[in-house]
């Protein structure tokens, strides 16, 4: 009985740790001018302030959601259908040195993204997509290792009759794909594209590098470039923040048990 109440009191506190600067967050998003430096989120007697986040719309935010969202959007279903492909060949197809080619390819898993990210710049600038929209999704459109290595472990977990049945009956590799494979895999591929829209999403470094205009800035390099007139203004950003986490937090709330489920059940495949 101790064991378990110590149990949950060293969860409890880990929680409490984890959701400590989400907190936080909140508090300073809604803090009024003059109040950064105060304990409290707000005076008491007063009603939360909305000057921050008033600030960050009339500077263009709005735009940057805009962009984020539909930049967001064609890099995840570029990812999603390269990885459906990829996973299918490597699981269902065979051709030679196609086990080494798929260990190869997941082993750039380990590569850390900031080593390419001068030789992909210095590409996009010869091929003048420097600046654009396809010099910004160009590069992450081509699916992930781990994508793949999840759709491939999960193909291959289902049953090879099922699409020899679908052969007999005269459907070729990309029916048989549509109407067999991917309608089975419904778990594993809302777990993929939840977790290709959350990097998505939260992508920094990249389009920094890539992109100048203000027209072409997403939300993550917003709010960091985010100043008020005296120097960076704190308030603003926690609210940039916090408007930037309610969108993936809606998210992984809604499609957590699929995310769960088909992450172990791969796993053990």
């Amino acid at each position: 009985m101790r064991l378990r109440i110590f149990t949950y009191a060293v969860l409890v506190a880990g929680c409490l740790f984890a959701i400590f600067p989400y907190f936080l967050t909140v508090l300073t998003a809604f803090k009024g001018p003059g109040q950064l430096s105060e304990t409290m989120p707000w005076e008491p007697g007063l009603p939360p302030s909305t000057a921050a986040f008033e600030r960050l719309f009339n500077s263009g935010f709005g735009g940057y959601l805009v962009n984020t969202a539909l930049v967001t959007a064609g890099i995840t279903l570029g990812q999603v259908v390269f990885a459906i492909l990829a996973a299918y060949a490597f699981a269902r197809l065979s051709f030679p040195g196609r086990d080494a080619l798929f260990w190869v390819y997941l082993s750039t898993l380990m590569v850390p993204p900031v080593v390419t990210m001068i030789p992909l710049y210095l590409m996009m600038q010869k091929l003048g997509l420097v600046d654009t929209w396809a010099g910004l999704m160009l590069p992450t459109m081509l699916g992930t290792p781990y994508a793949i290595f999840l759709l491939r472990q999960f193909f291959r977990g289902i049953p090879a009759d099922l699409e020899d049945a679908a052969r007999i009956d005269g459907a070729g590799r990309v029916r048989t794909l549509v109407s067999i494979v991917l309608p089975l895999s419904k778990p594993i591929l809302v777990t993929v594209t939840t977790l290709a829209v959350v990097a998505n999403w939260n992508s920094f470094l990249w389009p920094l590098i890539v992109t100048s205009s203000e027209d072409k800035r997403l939300l993550s390099v917003g709010i960091a470039l985010f100043k008020g007139e005296i120097g960076v203004d704190y308030n603003a950003v926690m609210a940039g923040s916090l408007i930037a986490l309610a969108p993936l937090l809606v998210l992984f709330i809604v499609f957590q048990r699929f995310i769960v489920r088909s992450v172990a059940v791969t796993g053990l495949k």
